[in-house]
């Protein structure tokens, strides 16, 4: 699910790095080009940046990844039609945040003469406008970075839990696995055999995803990533034929949900939702920026209409036994059976792009503090080993994957998608006389982003220490997950 922008190599104010998986790509892509100073194709467009279709193509790569998959269990915590109504308004407001996100970073950027300005850098600028709040700018540009740190880890951890249970099902079913794509609606691939704890399988693919982010380039990526995005795609298209071809009629689910329930929902739709870290490095690569909001509602409506019928109709189809991922719900059958494989092997390679972001900000600080090449490569080993182990640690102590996603989604993507950028505009604005409407909305905006991060914060670690408290066997039955 979500990078971030790179505020690595740039001159300008002092400000800490905060790299992104498109900045990062690209910038091995991309020929070197013109001075700092040279650049302004931001605003007035150069042939070297990226036409509409490929900006396009990036936002909605930058918004679809493991999020998608939960959706139908948000929707069953929702309710079937709470969810979907919710899942809507979710998206008018996030597409209204990221807006305002890049019209902040535009006139700040023009403020301080600039013509880029990354997300932490725009909130540094932001609270230098307002007199009273100058000396909190450091600290809020280091907020925006940590929260953008916990985020990717998050996503990180995500993936350990995802391809864990995912590869449990293929390997321990291959047995009873055949070419017979019976619909049996039941909760997940039945194993036969012996079962082992998806933790030995998370520890299994440690050394996999160390090897993965030792990479020196992401060049060397490129191509994989082609590839991840091709088969995750091929993916999907399977998943929705399965699962509007097997809905079960009459349909006799509940309209609402449980009240204590919609926070989880809450998290797991904004872990989906939260990619607004690819907003500012999309509109700043591209030839004509002045085209970017089309590409944010085009991309961005694409995506909402993604997440409510995949949430809508995974739900309609599996109803109660709805897995954490939909992919666990599917039929013990070997097409359905390689198309975990594939969303699995895409997530593999979408894991060193993800972590490119905490490891540039963490990481590139501390090898800089030491001299000699040799003692410089041997830091920046070691210490992406011993994060992608600490990433590894946190998913085994939360294996739950629908609340791996909805705890990062209520801590650190609530922040990023729905808090900052309503206070950013009121900071960018302030002594332009904002309407007392617009003041109304952004503060609404974020007071539901500050009681959703408290709610499914609260509700997330309640659930994981309930589940943990469970015997194994009643855990897997209650919770249809196969651990």
């Amino acid at each position: 699910m979500s990078p971030t922008e790179t505020e690595h190599q740039r001159e300008g104010p002092s400000m800490p790095a905060s790299p992104s998986e498109e900045d990062l790509l690209h910038s091995n892509l991309v020929p070197p080009g013109p001075s700092r100073s040279q650049r302004q194709y931001e605003r007035i467009g150069e042939p070297a940046g990226t036409s509409f279709f490929q900006t396009l193509i990036h936002m909605l790569k930058g918004n679809i990844g493991t999020g998608l998959l939960g959706l139908p269990l948000a929707v069953k915590n929702a309710g079937l039609v709470l969810g979907p109504v919710s899942l809507l308004c979710m998206g008018f407001i996030a597409i209204h945040c990221m807006k305002l996100l890049v019209k902040c970073s535009s006139h700040l950027s023009e403020r301080v003469n600039k013509p880029f300005l990354s997300y932490g850098e725009a909130m540094h600028v932001g609270l230098e406008n307002v007199s009273w709040l100058r000396r909190l700018a450091p600290m809020g540009r280091w907020t925006v970075n940590l929260f953008l740190i916990i985020t990717q880890l998050g996503f990180c951890c995500v993936y350990f839990v995802f391809l864990s249970d995912n590869i449990k099902q293929v390997v321990e079913a291959a047995n009873s696995t055949t070419w017979d794509c019976q619909v049996n609606h039941t909760n997940q691939t039945e194993v036969g055999g012996q079962s082992f704890d998806s933790r030995i399988y998370m520890l299994f693919f440690l050394p996999a995803f160390i090897l993965l982010v030792f990479t020196p380039n992401l060049k060397f990526l490129a191509p994989l990533s082609l590839l991840a995005n091709l088969v995750m795609s091929f993916s999907l298209v399977l998943i929705y034929y399965y699962s509007v071809m097997n809905i079960q009629l009459p349909i006799d689910l509940p309209k609402i949900g449980k009240a204590k329930d919609y926070p989880l929902f809450f998290g797991m739709a904004i872990f989906a939702f939260e990619g607004i870290g690819v907003v500012l490095p999309l509109e700043n690569k591209m030839q004509k920026p002045e085209g970017f909001r089309l590409v944010l509602y085009v991309g961005m409506g694409v995506v909402t209409f993604l997440y409510i019928s995949l949430g809508t109709v995974g739900y309609m189809c599996f109803g109660d036994t709805i897995a954490g991922s939909i992919t666990l719900n599917l039929p013990n059958c070997w097409m359905y059976q390689i198309v975990k494989l594939l969303y699995s092997f895409g997530i593999f390679i979408t894991f060193a792009l993800q972590f490119y972001v905490p490891a540039e900000i963490l990481i590139l600080p501390m090898v800089d503090r030491v001299s000699g090449r040799r003692l410089k490569i041997a830091l920046d080993l070691f210490m992406r080993a011993m994060l992608v182990i600490f990433t590894c640690f946190l998913a085994v102590l939360i294996p739950e994957l629908d609340l791996v996603i909805s705890l990062v989604g209520s801590v650190s993507s609530s922040f990023l998608a729905l808090i900052f950028p309503p206070l950013l505009e009121l900071l960018t604005f302030h002594t332009d006389g904002l309407s007392p409407l617009v003041v109304i909305k952004n503060v609404v905006i974020s007071v539901l982003g500050l009681i959703g991060f408290i709610t499914g914060t609260y509700i997330a670690i309640m659930e994981i220490i309930a589940r943990n408290n469970l015997p194994h066997n009643q855990n897997l039955t209650d919770h249809f997950m196969i651990q």
